[in-house]
């Protein structure tokens, strides 16, 4: 079986809608895929009206931005209530605060660029989450640099002058909202120092006590040192391992099906999740 739990639609920043994706991971041949858009769950109706077309099962997820000392962690949350509400409200003041500091660094970017809002609005649907991709993208369709990731390199990296940080939780605290919530929350390619700084091993310990269920160990940004770290520290704390694509479409170079969690791994994701919410099967 062929599970890849991380994947992203237009509903964040990927370049498919939630069917599209469906019809990808179909197409890549996996078995299962999860839905994981930034901040929020409302991909998730269309994903799940494609099961039946596509075969796929569908396993319902989120990626929650957090910070911890200036450093960027995502969190996995899978199987949570969309509805509830200390969840909702968390990710509706991440999401505000994301469009705003979208608007201030085209502010900044555009005596140099000429980059308008409406501009970045061109790249993006009404209820999508808003993020630098869409910046990026719309500096790639006025020709101002040629790629994504030109645009990161040139304009959007942390450290650039036109960067704008926002707000985001504490990690422990979001993953005490997905538990509240009834999900299982894994920490998203934790070891991925060509980003940027990671976190150490005692943030990770205090997302453990606070009920962090896995490490997503196997991803395309970790060396081979990093995942034997990684793998270490995760049967230390007694968490389990996932691996993932973090698919975004032709967003990024990440293809379906390139890591890969195993189906006992799922399974035990499953068994802990008390929303009441699983899997969606054809």
């Amino acid at each position: 079986m062929r599970i890849d739990l991380h994947s992203h639609s237009t509903q964040s920043d990927g370049t498919e809608t939630p069917a599209e994706v469906m019809r990808s991971a179909a197409k890549a041949g996996l078995d299962v895929v999860a839905l994981t858009d930034h901040d929020t769950t409302r991909g998730w109706g269309q994903a799940a009206r494609a099961v039946a077309e596509t075969g796929v099962t569908l396993v319902p997820g989120i990626e929650i931005s957090c910070a911890y000392d200036g450093i960027s962690i995502h969190l996995l949350g899978y199987f949570i209530d969309p509805l509830d509400a200390p969840l909702l409200r968390e990710l509706e003041r991440a999401r505000a605060s994301r469009r705003s500091r979208a608007e201030r660094m085209v502010e900044r970017l555009a005596p140099d660029t000429g980059l308008t809002w409406q501009q970045v609005q061109d790249q993006f649907g009404a209820d999508t989450t808003i993020g630098r991709p869409h910046i990026a993208d719309a500096l790639v369709a006025a020709g101002v640099v040629a790629s994504r990731d030109e645009a990161f390199t040139a304009y959007l990296a942390s450290g650039s002058k036109y960067h704008v940080s926002h707000y985001a939780p504490h990690p422990s605290v979001a993953t005490r909202l997905v538990r509240g919530a009834g999900g299982v929350p894994v920490m998203a390619h934790p070891f991925a120092a060509a980003r940027g700084r990671t976190v150490g091993p005692d943030v990770i310990e205090g997302m453990a006590d606070a009920g962090l269920a896995g490490l997503e160990i196997y991803h395309r940004d970790h060396t081979d040192e990093a995942i034997g770290q990684g793998l270490q520290l995760a049967e230390r704390l007694g968490l389990l391992v996932t691996g993932s694509s973090d698919y975004h479409g032709t967003g990024k170079r990440n293809q379906l099906g390139e890591n890969l969690t195993s189906p006992e791994v799922l399974e035990q994701l499953v068994e802990q999740a008390t929303s009441g919410s699983g899997p969606i099967r054809p």
